[in-house]
Protein backbone atom coordinates (compact mmCIF):
# COMPACT_ATOMS: atom_id res chain seq x y z
CA UNK A 1 0.00 0.00 0.00
CA UNK A 2 1.48 3.37 -1.13
CA UNK A 3 0.89 6.59 0.79
CA UNK A 4 1.05 10.13 -0.46
CA UNK A 5 2.89 12.73 1.53
CA UNK A 6 0.70 14.09 4.32
CA UNK A 7 -1.82 11.24 4.18
CA UNK A 8 -2.61 9.33 7.36
CA UNK A 9 -2.48 5.58 7.39
CA UNK A 10 -5.97 4.15 7.21
CA UNK A 11 -6.91 0.54 7.66
CA UNK A 12 -10.06 -0.87 6.09
CA UNK A 13 -12.40 -3.02 8.12
CA UNK A 14 -11.37 -5.98 5.99
CA UNK A 15 -7.72 -5.43 6.83
CA UNK A 16 -8.57 -4.87 10.50
CA UNK A 17 -10.33 -8.21 10.68
CA UNK A 18 -7.33 -9.91 9.11
CA UNK A 19 -4.65 -8.69 11.54
CA UNK A 20 -3.77 -9.09 15.19
CA UNK A 21 -4.31 -5.90 17.14
CA UNK A 22 -1.34 -5.87 19.48
CA UNK A 23 1.66 -3.62 20.30
CA UNK A 24 4.46 -3.71 17.76
CA UNK A 25 4.37 -4.18 14.04
CA UNK A 26 1.15 -5.32 12.42
CA UNK A 27 1.27 -9.02 11.70
CA UNK A 28 -1.30 -11.17 9.90
CA UNK A 29 -3.14 -13.59 12.10
CA UNK A 30 -2.21 -17.23 12.04
CA UNK A 31 -3.99 -19.56 9.77
CA UNK A 32 -6.78 -21.57 11.32
CA UNK A 33 -4.78 -24.70 10.61
CA UNK A 34 -2.05 -23.43 12.94
CA UNK A 35 -4.50 -23.71 15.83
CA UNK A 36 -6.18 -26.93 14.74
CA UNK A 37 -3.64 -28.98 12.81
CA UNK A 38 -4.95 -32.04 11.09
CA UNK A 39 -3.22 -35.21 12.09
CA UNK A 40 -2.74 -38.11 9.74
CA UNK A 41 -4.67 -41.28 10.37
CA UNK A 42 -3.67 -42.70 13.74
CA UNK A 43 -2.34 -41.07 16.89
CA UNK A 44 0.59 -38.62 16.95
CA UNK A 45 3.60 -39.99 18.78
CA UNK A 46 4.34 -36.83 20.72
CA UNK A 47 3.60 -33.13 20.81
CA UNK A 48 6.50 -30.75 21.22
CA UNK A 49 6.45 -27.87 23.72
CA UNK A 50 5.97 -25.46 20.80
CA UNK A 51 2.89 -27.33 19.67
CA UNK A 52 4.43 -28.99 16.60
CA UNK A 53 4.49 -32.73 16.08
CA UNK A 54 7.73 -34.65 16.50
CA UNK A 55 8.05 -38.32 15.52
CA UNK A 56 10.26 -40.37 17.81
CA UNK A 57 11.02 -43.74 16.40
CA UNK A 58 12.57 -45.03 19.64
CA UNK A 59 9.31 -44.61 21.59
CA UNK A 60 6.10 -46.46 21.01
CA UNK A 61 3.14 -44.14 20.37
CA UNK A 62 0.80 -46.34 22.36
CA UNK A 63 1.74 -48.45 25.36
CA UNK A 64 1.11 -52.16 24.99
CA UNK A 65 -1.40 -52.08 27.84
CA UNK A 66 -3.60 -49.49 26.08
CA UNK A 67 -6.10 -50.73 23.52
CA UNK A 68 -5.65 -49.21 20.06
CA UNK A 69 -7.93 -46.26 19.32
CA UNK A 70 -10.36 -46.16 16.48
CA UNK A 71 -8.98 -44.47 13.35
CA UNK A 72 -12.18 -42.48 12.97
CA UNK A 73 -11.91 -40.87 16.43
CA UNK A 74 -12.65 -37.18 16.36
CA UNK A 75 -9.60 -34.97 15.75
CA UNK A 76 -10.58 -32.40 18.35
CA UNK A 77 -10.84 -35.13 20.97
CA UNK A 78 -7.37 -36.40 20.06
CA UNK A 79 -5.87 -32.95 20.25
CA UNK A 80 -7.51 -32.20 23.60
CA UNK A 81 -6.32 -35.50 25.05
CA UNK A 82 -2.67 -34.71 24.50
CA UNK A 83 -2.79 -30.98 25.23
CA UNK A 84 -1.14 -28.03 23.44
CA UNK A 85 2.03 -26.23 24.36
CA UNK A 86 2.26 -23.62 27.09
CA UNK A 87 1.96 -20.74 24.67
CA UNK A 88 -1.80 -21.26 24.44
CA UNK A 89 -3.53 -23.22 27.24
CA UNK A 90 -6.55 -25.30 26.55
CA UNK A 91 -9.18 -26.87 28.76
CA UNK A 92 -8.08 -30.19 30.27
CA UNK A 93 -9.97 -33.23 29.06
CA UNK A 94 -13.14 -34.11 30.88
CA UNK A 95 -12.50 -36.80 33.45
CA UNK A 96 -14.84 -39.79 33.20
CA UNK A 97 -17.34 -40.04 36.06
CA UNK A 98 -16.60 -42.98 38.39
CA UNK A 99 -19.13 -45.73 38.08
CA UNK A 100 -20.45 -47.27 41.32
CA UNK A 101 -19.45 -50.84 41.82
CA UNK A 102 -21.99 -53.61 41.67
CA UNK A 103 -21.53 -54.29 45.36
CA UNK A 104 -22.57 -50.77 46.30
CA UNK A 105 -19.13 -49.75 47.67
CA UNK A 106 -18.84 -46.94 45.13
CA UNK A 107 -21.67 -44.90 46.66
CA UNK A 108 -19.57 -43.30 49.38
CA UNK A 109 -20.92 -39.79 48.63
CA UNK A 110 -23.77 -37.93 50.32
CA UNK A 111 -26.67 -40.14 51.36
CA UNK A 112 -29.82 -39.70 49.35
CA UNK A 113 -32.47 -37.59 51.06
CA UNK A 114 -35.50 -39.60 52.03
CA UNK A 115 -38.32 -37.63 50.49
CA UNK A 116 -42.00 -38.37 50.71
CA UNK A 117 -43.58 -39.77 47.60
CA UNK A 118 -45.32 -36.47 46.99
CA UNK A 119 -42.03 -34.58 46.79
CA UNK A 120 -41.41 -35.09 43.09
CA UNK A 121 -39.58 -32.92 40.59
CA UNK A 122 -41.62 -31.00 38.07
CA UNK A 123 -41.60 -27.77 36.14
CA UNK A 124 -43.87 -26.29 38.81
CA UNK A 125 -41.06 -26.69 41.38
CA UNK A 126 -39.06 -23.94 39.75
CA UNK A 127 -42.08 -21.88 38.69
CA UNK A 128 -44.19 -21.94 41.86
CA UNK A 129 -41.91 -23.08 44.70
CA UNK A 130 -41.88 -25.77 47.38
CA UNK A 131 -43.63 -26.07 50.76
CA UNK A 132 -42.43 -27.86 53.90
CA UNK A 133 -45.04 -28.91 56.47
CA UNK A 134 -46.02 -31.77 58.80
CA UNK A 135 -49.31 -33.39 59.80
CA UNK A 136 -50.34 -35.21 62.99
CA UNK A 137 -53.67 -36.91 63.67
CA UNK A 138 -54.34 -36.96 67.42
CA UNK A 139 -56.83 -39.83 67.53
CA UNK A 140 -57.61 -39.55 71.24
CA UNK A 141 -58.57 -35.87 71.06
CA UNK A 142 -60.01 -36.01 67.52
CA UNK A 143 -57.66 -33.28 66.32
CA UNK A 144 -55.60 -32.80 63.16
CA UNK A 145 -52.51 -30.65 63.77
CA UNK A 146 -51.06 -29.00 60.63
CA UNK A 147 -47.63 -27.39 61.14
CA UNK A 148 -46.67 -25.06 58.29
CA UNK A 149 -42.89 -24.68 58.40
CA UNK A 150 -41.58 -22.78 55.38
CA UNK A 151 -41.69 -22.27 51.63
CA UNK A 152 -38.82 -21.85 49.19
CA UNK A 153 -38.54 -20.23 45.77
CA UNK A 154 -42.10 -18.92 45.54
CA UNK A 155 -43.27 -17.28 42.35
CA UNK A 156 -42.87 -13.46 42.48
CA UNK A 157 -46.30 -11.80 42.50
CA UNK A 158 -45.60 -8.11 43.18
CA UNK A 159 -43.92 -5.36 41.14
CA UNK A 160 -40.85 -5.48 43.37
CA UNK A 161 -40.20 -9.10 42.38
CA UNK A 162 -41.33 -10.42 45.78
CA UNK A 163 -44.59 -11.58 47.38
CA UNK A 164 -46.60 -11.30 50.63
CA UNK A 165 -47.36 -15.01 51.15
CA UNK A 166 -49.70 -16.78 53.54
CA UNK A 167 -51.03 -20.36 53.69
CA UNK A 168 -54.68 -21.40 53.96
CA UNK A 169 -56.16 -24.83 54.61
CA UNK A 170 -59.44 -26.44 53.56
CA UNK A 171 -60.90 -29.89 54.10
CA UNK A 172 -62.38 -31.49 50.98
CA UNK A 173 -65.08 -32.34 50.13
CA UNK A 174 -67.21 -29.58 51.61
CA UNK A 175 -64.69 -26.72 51.48
CA UNK A 176 -66.22 -23.57 52.93
CA UNK A 177 -65.43 -20.72 55.28
CA UNK A 178 -66.43 -23.06 58.09
CA UNK A 179 -63.33 -25.22 57.71
CA UNK A 180 -60.83 -22.64 56.44
CA UNK A 181 -57.70 -21.99 58.51
CA UNK A 182 -54.84 -19.66 57.59
CA UNK A 183 -51.43 -18.54 58.73
CA UNK A 184 -50.23 -14.99 59.22
CA UNK A 185 -48.94 -13.04 56.22
CA UNK A 186 -45.19 -12.49 55.79
CA UNK A 187 -44.17 -9.40 53.81
CA UNK A 188 -41.75 -9.06 50.90
CA UNK A 189 -40.27 -12.54 50.72
CA UNK A 190 -40.10 -15.53 48.40
CA UNK A 191 -38.70 -17.80 51.13
CA UNK A 192 -41.07 -17.36 54.08
CA UNK A 193 -40.75 -19.21 57.40
CA UNK A 194 -44.00 -19.47 59.37
CA UNK A 195 -43.53 -22.30 61.90
CA UNK A 196 -47.25 -22.10 62.70
CA UNK A 197 -49.50 -24.96 63.83
CA UNK A 198 -53.14 -24.85 62.70
CA UNK A 199 -55.53 -27.36 64.28
CA UNK A 200 -58.80 -28.91 63.10
CA UNK A 201 -60.94 -30.16 65.98
CA UNK A 202 -63.62 -32.80 65.74
CA UNK A 203 -61.82 -34.95 63.17
CA UNK A 204 -63.14 -38.51 63.26
CA UNK A 205 -61.71 -41.76 61.91
CA UNK A 206 -64.35 -41.56 59.18
CA UNK A 207 -63.00 -38.15 58.16
CA UNK A 208 -59.49 -39.58 57.98
CA UNK A 209 -60.68 -42.10 55.42
CA UNK A 210 -62.71 -39.86 53.13
CA UNK A 211 -61.27 -36.35 53.57
CA UNK A 212 -58.46 -34.58 51.71
CA UNK A 213 -56.49 -31.61 53.07
CA UNK A 214 -56.02 -28.81 50.56
CA UNK A 215 -53.05 -26.51 51.31
CA UNK A 216 -52.87 -23.31 49.26
CA UNK A 217 -50.18 -20.62 49.20
CA UNK A 218 -51.49 -17.16 48.28
CA UNK A 219 -50.19 -13.62 47.93
CA UNK A 220 -51.99 -10.97 49.98
CA UNK A 221 -52.86 -7.68 48.28
CA UNK A 222 -54.17 -4.71 50.21
CA UNK A 223 -55.91 -3.02 47.30
CA UNK A 224 -56.86 -5.99 45.12
CA UNK A 225 -58.04 -9.57 45.47
CA UNK A 226 -55.48 -11.91 46.95
CA UNK A 227 -53.64 -13.91 44.30
CA UNK A 228 -53.17 -17.67 44.15
CA UNK A 229 -49.58 -18.96 43.95
CA UNK A 230 -49.82 -22.75 44.23
CA UNK A 231 -51.38 -25.62 46.14
CA UNK A 232 -51.04 -29.26 47.13
CA UNK A 233 -53.55 -31.86 48.36
CA UNK A 234 -52.95 -34.61 50.90
CA UNK A 235 -55.45 -37.49 51.35
CA UNK A 236 -55.78 -37.92 55.12
CA UNK A 237 -55.82 -41.69 54.75
CA UNK A 238 -52.04 -41.44 54.17
CA UNK A 239 -51.58 -40.50 57.84
CA UNK A 240 -51.20 -42.98 60.67
CA UNK A 241 -52.83 -42.13 64.01
CA UNK A 242 -50.55 -40.38 66.52
CA UNK A 243 -47.58 -40.33 64.12
CA UNK A 244 -46.19 -37.10 62.66
CA UNK A 245 -45.61 -37.22 58.91
CA UNK A 246 -43.33 -34.61 57.27
CA UNK A 247 -43.75 -33.39 53.70
CA UNK A 248 -41.61 -31.34 51.29
CA UNK A 249 -43.73 -30.86 48.21
CA UNK A 250 -43.65 -28.89 44.97
CA UNK A 251 -46.61 -26.56 44.64
CA UNK A 252 -48.95 -27.18 41.73
CA UNK A 253 -51.27 -25.03 39.68
CA UNK A 254 -54.81 -24.60 40.95
CA UNK A 255 -56.80 -27.81 40.63
CA UNK A 256 -60.55 -27.80 39.99
CA UNK A 257 -62.88 -28.41 42.94
CA UNK A 258 -65.74 -30.86 42.40
CA UNK A 259 -68.85 -28.71 42.08
CA UNK A 260 -71.20 -31.67 41.70
CA UNK A 261 -71.19 -32.64 45.38
CA UNK A 262 -74.53 -32.44 47.17
CA UNK A 263 -75.00 -28.93 48.50
CA UNK A 264 -77.33 -30.25 51.21
CA UNK A 265 -74.28 -31.91 52.77
CA UNK A 266 -72.19 -28.76 52.87
CA UNK A 267 -70.33 -28.74 56.16
CA UNK A 268 -71.05 -25.84 58.50
CA UNK A 269 -68.80 -26.86 61.39
CA UNK A 270 -68.49 -29.56 64.08
CA UNK A 271 -70.20 -30.12 67.42
CA UNK A 272 -69.10 -32.25 70.39
CA UNK A 273 -72.10 -33.96 72.07
CA UNK A 274 -72.19 -36.25 75.12
CA UNK A 275 -74.97 -38.78 75.76
CA UNK A 276 -75.69 -40.70 78.93
CA UNK A 277 -78.75 -42.56 80.20
CA UNK A 278 -78.89 -42.09 83.97
CA UNK A 279 -80.57 -44.91 85.90
CA UNK A 280 -80.64 -42.70 88.98
CA UNK A 281 -82.48 -39.82 87.27
CA UNK A 282 -84.43 -42.11 84.95
CA UNK A 283 -83.60 -39.88 82.04
CA UNK A 284 -81.34 -39.05 79.12
CA UNK A 285 -78.56 -36.55 79.82
CA UNK A 286 -77.52 -34.58 76.74
CA UNK A 287 -74.32 -32.54 77.01
CA UNK A 288 -73.47 -29.74 74.55
CA UNK A 289 -69.72 -29.47 75.08
CA UNK A 290 -68.37 -27.26 72.29
CA UNK A 291 -68.42 -26.41 68.58
CA UNK A 292 -65.53 -25.97 66.17
CA UNK A 293 -65.05 -24.17 62.87
CA UNK A 294 -68.59 -22.85 62.59
CA UNK A 295 -69.68 -21.00 59.48
CA UNK A 296 -69.31 -17.22 59.78
CA UNK A 297 -72.74 -15.59 59.52
CA UNK A 298 -71.95 -11.96 60.42
CA UNK A 299 -70.20 -9.26 58.42
CA UNK A 300 -67.29 -9.21 60.88
CA UNK A 301 -66.36 -12.76 59.91
CA UNK A 302 -67.73 -14.32 63.11
CA UNK A 303 -71.01 -15.61 64.55
CA UNK A 304 -72.83 -15.32 67.88
CA UNK A 305 -73.73 -19.01 68.24
CA UNK A 306 -76.05 -20.90 70.53
CA UNK A 307 -77.48 -24.46 70.40
CA UNK A 308 -81.06 -25.77 70.54
CA UNK A 309 -82.01 -29.40 71.07
CA UNK A 310 -85.30 -31.30 70.67
CA UNK A 311 -86.24 -34.88 71.53
CA UNK A 312 -88.83 -35.90 68.92
CA UNK A 313 -91.61 -36.83 68.52
CA UNK A 314 -92.47 -33.96 70.86
CA UNK A 315 -96.24 -34.09 71.37
CA UNK A 316 -96.35 -31.69 74.31
CA UNK A 317 -93.84 -29.21 72.78
CA UNK A 318 -91.80 -29.33 75.98
CA UNK A 319 -88.56 -30.90 74.78
CA UNK A 320 -86.88 -27.69 73.61
CA UNK A 321 -83.65 -26.71 75.42
CA UNK A 322 -81.31 -23.86 74.57
CA UNK A 323 -77.74 -22.96 75.55
CA UNK A 324 -76.40 -19.50 76.30
CA UNK A 325 -75.21 -17.29 73.42
CA UNK A 326 -71.46 -17.03 72.90
CA UNK A 327 -70.44 -13.72 71.33
CA UNK A 328 -68.18 -13.28 68.32
CA UNK A 329 -66.66 -16.74 67.98
CA UNK A 330 -66.56 -19.67 65.58
CA UNK A 331 -65.24 -22.08 68.24
CA UNK A 332 -67.58 -21.68 71.24
CA UNK A 333 -67.37 -23.74 74.44
CA UNK A 334 -70.74 -24.31 76.14
CA UNK A 335 -70.27 -27.19 78.62
CA UNK A 336 -74.02 -27.32 79.34
CA UNK A 337 -76.06 -30.42 80.13
CA UNK A 338 -79.81 -31.04 79.78
CA UNK A 339 -81.98 -33.86 81.13
CA UNK A 340 -84.98 -35.55 79.47
CA UNK A 341 -87.03 -37.70 81.84
CA UNK A 342 -87.86 -40.77 79.79
CA UNK A 343 -87.91 -44.53 80.18
CA UNK A 344 -84.94 -46.34 78.73
CA UNK A 345 -87.16 -48.53 76.54
CA UNK A 346 -88.77 -45.48 74.90
CA UNK A 347 -85.48 -44.07 73.61
CA UNK A 348 -85.48 -46.49 70.70
CA UNK A 349 -88.48 -44.59 69.29
CA UNK A 350 -87.00 -41.14 69.79
CA UNK A 351 -84.80 -38.84 67.69
CA UNK A 352 -82.51 -36.14 69.04
CA UNK A 353 -82.29 -33.04 66.85
CA UNK A 354 -79.45 -30.60 67.52
CA UNK A 355 -79.30 -27.25 65.73
CA UNK A 356 -76.81 -24.38 65.94
CA UNK A 357 -77.93 -20.78 65.39
CA UNK A 358 -76.40 -17.33 65.03
CA UNK A 359 -78.06 -14.80 67.33
CA UNK A 360 -79.01 -11.47 65.73
CA UNK A 361 -80.58 -8.43 67.40
CA UNK A 362 -83.60 -6.96 65.67
CA UNK A 363 -83.95 -9.64 63.00
CA UNK A 364 -84.40 -13.37 62.61
CA UNK A 365 -81.62 -15.56 63.87
CA UNK A 366 -79.57 -17.36 61.21
CA UNK A 367 -79.43 -21.13 60.97
CA UNK A 368 -75.82 -22.37 60.93
CA UNK A 369 -76.17 -26.15 60.86
CA UNK A 370 -77.61 -29.23 62.48
CA UNK A 371 -77.33 -32.95 63.14
CA UNK A 372 -79.81 -35.75 63.96
CA UNK A 373 -79.08 -38.68 66.28
CA UNK A 374 -81.34 -41.71 66.47
CA UNK A 375 -82.09 -45.18 65.17
CA UNK A 376 -82.87 -43.75 61.73
CA UNK A 377 -79.52 -41.98 61.48
CA UNK A 378 -76.42 -43.36 59.74
CA UNK A 379 -72.72 -43.75 60.39
CA UNK A 380 -71.29 -42.15 63.54
CA UNK A 381 -74.68 -40.60 64.45
CA UNK A 382 -76.35 -44.01 64.60
CA UNK A 383 -73.38 -45.58 66.42
CA UNK A 384 -73.37 -42.83 69.05
CA UNK A 385 -77.08 -43.34 69.77
CA UNK A 386 -76.75 -47.13 69.86
CA UNK A 387 -73.73 -46.99 72.23
CA UNK A 388 -75.72 -44.75 74.58
CA UNK A 389 -78.65 -47.21 74.71
CA UNK A 390 -76.33 -50.16 75.17
CA UNK A 391 -74.20 -48.66 77.97
CA UNK A 392 -76.36 -47.30 80.81
CA UNK A 393 -74.78 -44.77 83.19
CA UNK A 394 -71.79 -44.27 80.89
CA UNK A 395 -71.12 -40.89 79.30
CA UNK A 396 -70.15 -41.18 75.65
CA UNK A 397 -68.77 -38.14 73.77
CA UNK A 398 -68.59 -37.92 69.99
CA UNK A 399 -67.90 -35.23 67.41
CA UNK A 400 -70.49 -34.77 64.68
CA UNK A 401 -70.55 -32.80 61.46
CA UNK A 402 -73.10 -30.00 61.09
CA UNK A 403 -74.82 -29.78 57.71
CA UNK A 404 -76.77 -26.90 56.23
CA UNK A 405 -80.01 -28.91 55.94
CA UNK A 406 -81.78 -30.82 58.68
CA UNK A 407 -84.69 -33.07 57.62
CA UNK A 408 -87.83 -32.36 59.62
CA UNK A 409 -86.43 -29.25 61.32
CA UNK A 410 -88.10 -25.88 61.16
CA UNK A 411 -85.40 -23.46 60.04
CA UNK A 412 -86.65 -20.52 62.06
CA UNK A 413 -86.31 -19.51 65.66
Amino acid sequence: MTLRRGEKTTISIQEHMAIDVCPGPIKPIKQISDYFPRFPRGLPTAVSRTGSLQADGSQASVSPSEPPRDDDEDVDQLFGAYGPGPSRQRQPPAQPQPQPSAGGSGGAGKPEEDLDGEGYDSDDCTALGTLDFSLLYDQENNALHCTINKAKGLKPMDHNGLADPYVKLHLLPGASKANKLRTKTLRNTLNPTWNETLTYYGITDEDMIRKTLRISVCDEDKFRHNEFIGETRIPLKKLKPNQTKTFSICLEKQLPVDKTEDKSLEERGRILISLKYSSQKQGLLVGIVRCAHLAAMDANGYSDPYVKIYLKPDVDKKSKHKTAVKKKTLNPEFNEEFCYEIKHGDLAKKTLEVTVWDYDIGKSNDFIGGVVLGINAKGERLKHWFDCLKNKDKKIERWHTLTNELPGAVLSD
